[in-house]
C-alpha cells in the first residue's frame, strides 16, 4: 500500500514554470503523459498530488489518469526523498543475514514506514535489491556511503553522523 507524504509541499514558482514550459512544448506529443511525469519527478524529485494536478491540468488530462500512472509504475513516488536517503538491501544474502530486522529497527527509530519521509525531511528510507556487496551483508546505503556487517546495534551511531 502506498502512503502519503505528512511533509508539506514546498515547490517553488521556478519548478512550476520549468515543469510547465515543458508540457506546453511536448504536449501534442502522443503518449505524453508517462514522459511528462518523469520530468516533473526530474524537477521536484517526487509527484505530490499539488505536481499531479499541474501536470493533468496542462495536458487536458484527467487528474485519475495522471494519479493512475503515479502510482501503478515503481520509479514514481509520492513521497520527498529526505536529504539523507537510506536503502537497505533486501536481497537474498542481505535478507539471510538479517537485513529485514535492519529495515524494521530503521522504521521504527525513524517513525516512517519503507517509501516515507521523515517529517523534518532529513532521512528518506527505502529498500532494495542486491546492490553487489554480498561479501558485507547485510548492507544499507546512506547516500554514496555503504555500511556493511550490521547487526542493527549501530544504526543510532551510523544515523548520528547525519
Amino acid at each position: 500500500m502506498r502512503r502519503f507524504s505528512t511533509v508539506p509541499f514546498k515547490g517553488t514558482k521556478e519548478q512550476e514554470a520549468e515543469l510547465v514550459a515543458w508540457l506546453e512544448e511536448h504536449k501534442a506529443t502522443p503518449g505524453v503523459a508517462m514522459p511528462a511525469l518523469q520530468k516533473a519527478q526530474e524537477i521536484y524529485g517526487y509527484l505530490p498530488i499539488e505536481v499531479q494536478r499541474i501536470v493533468a491540468n496542462t495536458l487536458g488530462k484527467p487528474l485519475a489518469e495522471i494519479y493512475g500512472i503515479s502510482t501503478f509504475y515503481s520509479q514514481f513516488s509520492l513521497c520527498p526523498k529526505g536529504e539523507y536517503k537510506i536503502s537497505v538491501c533486501l536481497g537474498t544474502a542481505c535478507y539471510v543475514k538479517g537485513s529485514g530486522k535492519i529495515y524494521e529497527k530503521l522504521q521504527e527509530k525513524l517513525h516512517i514506514s519503507g517509501g516515507e519521509c521523515t517529517e523534518d525531511g532529513k532521512f528518506s528510507l527505502d529498500a532494495c535489491r542486491c546492490i553487489g556487496a554480498c561479501g558485507l551483508a547485510p548492507v544499507m546505503t546512506i547516500n554514496d556511503d555503504v555500511y556493511g556487517r550490521l547487526t542493527g546495534d549501530e544504526l543510532d551511531e551510523i544515523l548520528a553522523k547525519y
